[in-house]
């Protein structure tokens, strides 16, 4: 029996009952609670949850702009579905929030991103609700196909949703099982969260046909309108071929087909976003049909705040700030210290004014990598690809072959995405592509999903390329000017974090070659990248206390300085190895394989990375001090290789 999710007769948003209420958040502890409440009453606990979120970002930071955007689609799923029986895929994840406080997790939220809090993205083992960790765009439709064919083999009635925004739908993964599911027909619902929206504005073919769409208003109704008006018609068999043959024309005249459509799926809406009731009686009238359904849902990002909802793009992922007027607050970190991403782009800008061949290209992170600002500078040479990290990779390939010089700046965590171009593309091709691996190492309060711990490890082996980590501004100046000579491909990885006050040293960067910043004669660190940082303050301290090391910015995981390796391992009792990086298949790995090469003690050489765990959030210092890589962690370790050498 059809539900009804009329509001009362007066117009009003809530009833009499609903405006005696007090707090309707306060009773939510599971999804079974929205069952009985009027649309007034959802209407009025989204904007309760919009005022949790907004503060608890505020004070936490997080992703604010898209939750926001999304509180009445998570509202209304979760009141016309059953989802401990169905089944909900929230696609990348940076949307979960009210999904999250709907599910028993109001308290935990509000500790969200910090230790023992709720985490920033769905995560299976804080709920049942959720069913994947999810933190890469463009996976939600392969795995809730997934789950949608094995409830049909197991026959358990059991439906499946997934949600997907307009930026993630145009990756290669979420095309793909687009193709799929139409194919296998199996019932898979697809929800379409158009906000116009990637992290910055979508960009790209895909994102002109949902304009076109979106001003097409209910295309899904209108064209079956024009079906049933024309199946009324009065006729015999010649003017009836005559009459269903105009259907297809005709159809298309009134509204354009959804190009999914011709992949299989019956596509609805567009529906708005923030209308819960339109919302609830499209939802369950689509609940009566089989195979793959597809619906688009018009939102806005930053819906309910302002400062967000006109600018999305600052506010997607937000610093700690004050909720009553939007003023970010101020970041306790060093004062006037620049982010490494910040002076890799002032580096480029620089290179890119005296050689008109370089081009820069981001997969929808123009303000994450900071290559918007090269961007503005010139409008000609510069790519934003969208969620499309391979394509933005075999780009790059063709751009380098047709003789321009591109760099291409992607997050480690994404850069994983395209490991198959960085091969087939790039290495096997030889062809000089400079990665620049932004968010290298521990990020933080984004946990597992965004870590950049692998990029060494999947790179290092590909023939060709040069692996390097800078220390201090003038080695990443100095690797951007090698690796934008070179014959071949390079990557620079550079953290989430400042870059250190002062250089380390005047010594100028030689592609594979170490640099030692300061002597001693009872043991040695060889440290990568933002490692030298408290690989040097670990050193003065111990030198206060009598104990001298030696610290050497490795600067290169490979070529590997094998002579500067062979000359610590040498005359030195112990050499320990540093990164910000798993250590397996890491630098600490290439260091041992270089020592087995020479012929060197291996014996002498310890590690220290991130072990075969997966780190959850919390702040990068933080994880930092907890894989010992502080620089009391550090001279913990040395004081303990000093008393054992």
């Amino acid at each position: 029996m059809k539900q009804s999710f009329s509001r009362d007769p007066t117009g009003s948003a809530l009833n009499e009952d609903d405006q005696l209420a007090g707090s309707l958040l306060d009773s939510i502890n599971s999804p079974q609670d929205l069952k009985g409440m009027s649309v007034g009453a959802l209407a009025r606990l989204a904007g309760e949850i919009r005022t949790l979120i907004t503060e608890t970002v505020a004070t936490h930071g997080g992703h604010l702009a898209s939750n926001l955007g999304v509180v009445d689609l998570a509202v209304a799923l979760h009141r016309a579905f059953d989802f401990s029986k169905d089944h909900l895929v929230w696609d990348v994840g940076h949307q979960c929030y009210a999904h999250k406080i709907l599910t028993g997790r109001r308290e935990a939220f509000k500790g969200l991103r910090t230790a023992g809090g709720a985490s920033g993205f769905p995560n299976p083992a804080e709920s049942p609700y959720d069913l994947f960790r999810t933190g890469h765009a463009g996976a939600s439709i392969s795995t809730a196909l997934g789950l949608a064919l094995a409830e049909k083999a197991a026959a358990t009635g059991a439906r499946t949703v997934a949600v997907i925004g307009d930026g993630a739908l145009a990756s290669g993964l979420a095309l793909e099982g687009m193709n799929h599911a139409g194919d296998v027909g199996a019932n898979l619902l697809v929800i379409l969260n158009d906000n116009q929206m990637a992290i910055s504005k979508t960009v790209g073919a895909m994102a002109r046909h949902l304009t076109r769409m979106r001003s097409t208003p209910a295309y899904g109704n209108l064209k079956q309108d024009v079906h049933e008006v024309l199946d009324r018609v009065p006729m015999g068999d010649s003017l009836s071929r005559a009459i269903h043959a105009f259907k297809d024309v005709l159809k298309e005249v009134v509204v354009p087909e959804h190009m999914f459509e011709r992949l299989g799926f019956r596509c609805f809406g567009p529906v708005d976003g923030h209308d819960i009731e339109a919302m609830l009686e499209t939802i369950e009238d689509l609940m009566g049909l089989d195979g793959p359904l597809f619906l688009h849902v018009h939102t806005k990002k930053g819906y309910g705040f302002a400062p967000a909802a006109q600018e999305p793009e600052a506010w997607h992922s937000a610093r700690p700030f004050d909720e009553r007027n939007g003023k970010v607050v101020a970041d306790a970190g060093p004062a006037g210290l620049p982010h490494w991403t910040d002076a890799a782009v002032d580096e480029i800008i620089q290179l890119a004014k005296g050689d008109e061949r370089l081009v820069a290209i981001t997969a929808a992170m123009p303000e994450g990598t900071g290559l918007i600002r090269f961007g503005h500078r010139f409008t000609d040479r510069f790519f934003d690809v969208g969620i499309c990290e391979q394509h933005a990779v075999a780009l790059a390939g063709g751009l380098a072959k047709g003789g321009l010089r591109p760099l291409v700046g992607i997050y480690s965590t994404f850069l994983q995405r395209a490991y198959d171009q960085l091969f087939q593309e790039v290495a096997l091709q030889g062809l000089p592509v400079v990665l620049l691996v932004d968010r290298a190492g521990l990020v933080g309060a984004d946990g597992p999903t965004h870590h950049g711990l692998y990029d060494v490890a999947y790179l290092r082996h590909l023939p060709g390329f040069v692996l390097a980590a800078p220390a201090d501004r003038a080695e990443l100046a100095g690797m951007l000017r090698l690796a934008l000579a070179a014959a071949g491909p390079w990557a620079i990885r550079y953290p989430r974090d400042c870059v250190p006050p002062e250089n380390f040293t005047n010594e100028v960067v030689a592609v594979g070659r170490a640099a030692v910043l300061r002597e001693g004669d009872q043991g040695a660190i060889l440290a990568l990248g933002a490692t030298v940082a408290p690989a040097m303050d670990a050193a003065a301290g111990l030198e206060q206390e009598g104990i001298s090391v030696t610290v050497a910015s490795a600067r290169f995981a490979k070529p590997m300085d094998a002579e500067c390796l062979a000359h610590l391992v040498e005359t030195q009792p112990w050499v320990l190895t540093l990164e910000d990086h798993a250590a397996a298949g890491g630098f600490g790995s290439a260091v041992l394989e270089t020592a087995e090469a020479r012929g060197l003690d291996a014996r002498k050489i310890h590690r220290v990375g991130i072990g075969e765990r997966m780190v959850e959030h919390d702040t990068r210092a933080a994880q930092l001090a907890a894989a010992g890589l502080d620089a009391d962690g550090i001279t913990a370790r040395v004081k303990a290789l000093a008393g054992n050498a």
